[in-house]
């Protein structure tokens, strides 16, 4: 939600607060590597979960069902920040993930324990899950408060800055580990390391937040966020286009992230026949190319808005994906191009999503609404993309996922029509 126009001059110098933003984003950066970990080195430990045949669409189903908990913990968590504080709300996440991530990391294999090693594996996902929906939420809220009106496209890119870098992190790990490990040794315990660093980086990311400050916003309205009754049916009942506007680009938003950073891989490797290093080769550089776009859109979006960026992105994807599909398969060349193409057009969303989702809620139900709406969306979307991909590829209709893809592009470019412009505008 937004209350006026704001002319403040562009020539004006301006230092970006860098400490600060850094402090925020590492915490953000190790929930997503936490998060993309599992996906990204599932296709080694599904078989010790999980006994069977079906023990890659148990591992997904598993990995699916989690984010049916980032809806309650954006709920949970969100209500925490918008009537306590963004900083407790972000150290809350930071112990729930890293907590989540050293379970893994140390678990019992089936062939140890039983159908308790599933169980337990499920228990550490839902931790993770309650931990993931509320560190969107608040880290959006967040970095969307501390900046300035002009400038929020740019603080915003803070966000899939640090989520790259993590996620780069966990494609060249995956890299570092099929080149140096063999595959007996990846299957039996490599897999493991990712999960334990994960867990130890959480006490950096700990170190780091505690320096936080609270945002001036939250300060001014947490006496009427305090006096918000049933919080959740607040945000349907007085902002009902801001959540439809928020349901709508968020389904593209996950399917592309869930796409590109989980399901391919598996898919490229199982269904495809690529080779794993040469997939997670291809992922790495494209991910560096995300990383350096991030910054580079968030400023040009504060001059020239965010509509004209996420009509281009869903219109591209929309005619775009399934060709690209064709290209996943053995060649290093292809996957690159995939990869590519699909995160460097994914950046006209990721780097002002925490502009445009803080632009739409005021700051008394911010967190809140952000964390129910948008992770109930990837919860149904992103979610199951991979379980979704895995299936249909077993069926012998792997295509069928990326017109899937394309159909959720073309209902997203709708629904931007209708979004409001909100470049330049002053937080209520």
């Amino acid at each position: 939600m937004v209350e006026s126009h704001v002319s403040a001059s562009r020539t004006t110098p301006h230092r970006l607060p860098v400490r600060r933003l850094v402090a925020a984003s590492a915490g953000n950066a190790l929930e997503w590597f936490d998060w993309t970990i599992y996906a990204t080195f599932s296709i080694y430990f599904a078989s010790a979960f999980f006994p069977g045949d079906l023990a890659t669409i148990n591992t997904f189903a598993t990995y699916a069902l989690a984010f049916f908990f980032r809806p309650l913990g954006g709920m949970l968590i969100g209500r925490l920040a918008d009537v306590r504080g963004r900083k407790p709300a972000m150290i809350f996440t930071i112990v729930l993930m890293a907590g989540g991530s050293i379970m893994i990391g140390v678990l019992p294999t089936f062939e140890q324990v039983g159908w308790l090693a599933p169980i337990l594996l499920l228990l550490a996902r839902i931790a993770q899950g309650l931990s993931l929906g509320g560190e969107v939420s608040n880290a959006s809220a967040y970095l969307g408060e501390i900046a300035p009106p002009a400038r929020r496209g740019r603080y915003s890119s803070f966000f899939y800055i640090s989520t790259g870098s993590a996620v780069l992190l966990a494609s060249l790990l995956g890299f570092a580990l099929a080149r140096g490990l063999s595959e007996a040794q990846l299957y039996d315990w490599g897999w493991r390391l990712p999960f334990l660093l994960g867990g130890v980086l959480g006490l950096v990311a700990l170190w780091l937040r505690r320096t936080l400050a609270e945002t001036e916003q939250f300060e001014e309205n947490k006496a009427t966020a305090r006096r918000v009754h049933r919080p959740l049916l607040t945000t349907l009942s007085k902002h009902p286009k801001a959540v439809g506007h928020l349901v709508g680009f968020t389904m593209l938003s996950t399917l592309c992230y869930y796409t590109f950073f989980s399901a391919l891989t598996p898919f490229a490797v199982n269904s495809r026949g690529a080779d794993d290093v040469d997939v997670f080769l291809a992922l790495s550089i494209a991910t560096a190319l995300f990383v350096a776009l991030q910054y580079p859109m968030g400023a040009l979006a504060d001059r020239l808005g965010r509509k004209p960026q996420l009509l281009v992105w869903s219109a591209a994807m929309a005619v775009l994906i399934v060709p690209l599909s064709t290209l996943v398969g053995p060649g290093f060349g292809g996957l690159l191009v995939v990869f590519c193409i699909g995160l460097a057009l994914y950046t006209a969303m990721t780097s002002i999503a925490p502009a445009v989702m803080s632009e739409l809620f005021p700051t008394s139900v911010r967190a809140l609404g952000i964390g129910a709406w948008y992770n109930l969306t990837v919860a149904l979307f992103g979610g199951t993309a991979p379980l979704v991909i895995t299936a249909l590829s077993d069926a012998g209709a792997g295509v069928a996922f990326f017109w899937y893809v394309a159909v959720a592009s073309a209902v997203a470019f709708l629904v931007i029509l209708r979004l409001p412009e909100t470049r330049g505008c002053e937080l209520r």
